[in-house]
């Protein structure tokens, strides 16, 4: 029997249609096993992080590096991980060349898996990084006690997938505050002086003034021309325009602006642009462990190597006295940390801390007891103690029954007003009637707590946003002789950092000496992890 053409037609077509199911069916399958096994080797690379584990749980293990549709987004990654020296950051620890290698060298959906997890990990550690440091700061220094906070990986993850300019999105995870610009310029402009050479050959001078001349005027007049303190001159005489320029050096670096060239001034002209650029990194570290604290509109900024305390309102400096800070002694130098002040208490008792009763007065009186008479002993019921009576010898540090203190008067420690923000550390803003330690460069005599140079005045500011008359309000509390509390109605936010570089409002960067070495410490720790200095050529 004959099969007609339309129907032989119809039929090859109905096998081809077969056919092609089949064969899309098996490549689908292909596909489906593909996926799988990108997704299972996704899955058990994150299984020991909570935040990639969640992340991508959520989008069914799908990949946001390394299909195709995911290269705006490697891109803009790699270009800011091959960037991250020039925040001070530890490249190395990102190892963009490894995840580069493992792109070109992928040959299955398992290994594919992998390297999505270790790319996605890259990014949350430099993100981390960028955002509030890459070391942990207690681990550098003990004093610093500084609460950091940490992001949430999983929004920025999420805000990044989500995010139409991926670049722009990592960018802006760097402190905003314009210092942190400002102290990358610097970091710039060093390493370009380290790449040159450095400043010049050492001064080899004990001092040097006006009227001087010769060779060792023309190695501080080059210092100051490399620095950019001075245009470029062939004078070899100490003249006007290089005191003029040694007094602007001296004030970027917290000396007395004399204009002359002494010891002092010279070994900090001898520190070369390697060491100014340690002080930069440690600087943009200590910014990213503040990145998140809200600094307020007005607050007060208490720079511990700068011996200042100054009141900022909307960014600008509207008070400034000078410190004295605690003294370079392990228990006694002042820490580092963010509060909120919250009230004055003028004519002040003194209730002596345990730590200096103990160490400090009971040897005094062991030996003596009516050693320092001007402060009261009393019992834990309060009882004054006769100190004709009491025998100091049979106590030690840890079972001395008994609390001391100082009235409020003109010679009390705390001198006439302290500023309260109460913290576990027992640190504060005070008076002091020892005045004259003021006037020395290098003020690091007190036992933690930080003493102001111009307390009344700083009082009257303080009150100013709250007080008609200020000035009267706070003589007549003082006037009473008796110890009050004056609160203050909004809290000020308080800052006490350590800052041995930090930018001017002129584009300057101060420089200060790092008095309780932390810098040099928070540096090793920053080199432990990876960060580099450029090599001095010539």
């Amino acid at each position: 029997m004959m099969i007609s053409r339309p129907r032989r037609l119809a039929a090859a077509s109905r096998t081809f249609a077969a056919l092609a199911l089949a064969f899309f069916a098996s490549v689908q399958a292909a596909v489906a096993v593909e996926t799988l096994a990108f997704r299972q080797a996704v899955a058990e690379a994150v299984a020991g992080d909570p935040v990639l584990s969640a992340f991508y749980g959520a989008r069914d293990y799908a990949p946001l590096w390394t299909s195709a549709e995911d290269a705006g987004r490697r891109a803009a990654l790699f270009a800011a991980l091959d960037h991250a020296g020039d925040h001070g950051l530890p490249a190395a620890r990102y190892d963009s060349g490894a995840l580069r290698d493992q792109f070109a060298s992928v040959d299955s959906e398992r290994q594919r898996g992998r390297l999505e997890a270790a790319v996605a990990a890259a990014f949350l550690a430099y993100t981390h990084d960028l955002q509030v440091g890459a070391i942990v700061p207690s681990k550098a220094d003990s004093g610093i006690v500084r609460e950091v906070i940490q992001p949430d990986g999983a929004a920025v993850l999420a805000g990044f997938a989500a995010s139409a300019q991926p670049g722009r999105y990592i960018a802006g995870l760097a402190p905003k505050a314009p210092e942190y610009a400002q102290l990358m310029k610097a970091k710039r402009d060093l390493e370009l002086a380290v790449a040159q050479g450095g400043w010049g050959a050492r001064i080899n001078a004990e001092k040097l003034q006006p009227g001087d001349s010769g060779p060792r005027v023309v190695a501080l007049r080059d210092h100051l021309i490399r620095m950019g303190y001075l245009p470029r001159t062939a004078t070899q005489a100490y003249d006007g325009a290089i005191q003029k320029a040694v007094q602007q050096f001296q004030i970027d670096n917290g000396v007395t602006p004399d204009g002359v060239a002494g010891k002092g001034t010279i070994a900090l002209m001898n520190l070369g642009p390697e060491e100014r650029l340690k002080s930069v990194l440690v600087a943009l570290e200590r910014l990213r462990w503040m990145n998140g604290v809200e600094l307020g509109e007005r607050h007060i900024w208490v720079n511990l190597p700068d011996f200042t305390a100054k009141i900022v309102d909307h960014g600008k400096v509207t008070f400034e006295t000078v410190t004295v800070v605690g003294m370079d002694n392990p228990d006694r130098r002042s820490p580092e940390f963010s509060d909120q002040m919250e009230f004055m208490v003028i004519n002040p008792t003194w209730n002596v801390p345990r730590s200096i009763t103990v160490k400090e007065y009971l040897p005094m009186l062991q030996r003596n007891p009516n050693a320092a008479r001007h402060l009261k002993i009393v019992d834990r019921r309060g009882r004054v103690v006769d100190r004709s009576t009491a025998d100091f010898s049979q106590y030690t540090a840890r079972n001395f029954p008994f609390s001391m203190s100082q009235p409020p008067s003109n010679s009390n420690a705390l001198g006439l007003v302290k500023f309260m923000f109460p913290n576990k550390w027992n640190i504060y803003l005070h008076d002091t009637p020892s005045k004259s330690l003021f006037s020395k460069e290098v003020r690091a005599y007190s036992h933690g707590c930080i003493r102001l140079g111009d307390p009344f005045d700083f009082a009257y500011a303080l009150l100013a946003p709250q007080s008609n008359d200020p000035v009267g309000e706070f003589k007549a509390h003082l006037r009473t002789g008796a110890e009050n509390t004056l609160m203050l109605k909004t809290p000020v936010p308080v800052h006490l950092v350590y800052f041995t570089a930090w930018p001017t409002a002129k584009g300057r960067i101060d420089y200060r000496r790092d008095v309780y070495g932390r810098d040099g410490r928070i540096f090793n720790a920053l080199q432990a992890a990876g960060v580099e200095l450029p090599e001095v050529r010539g």
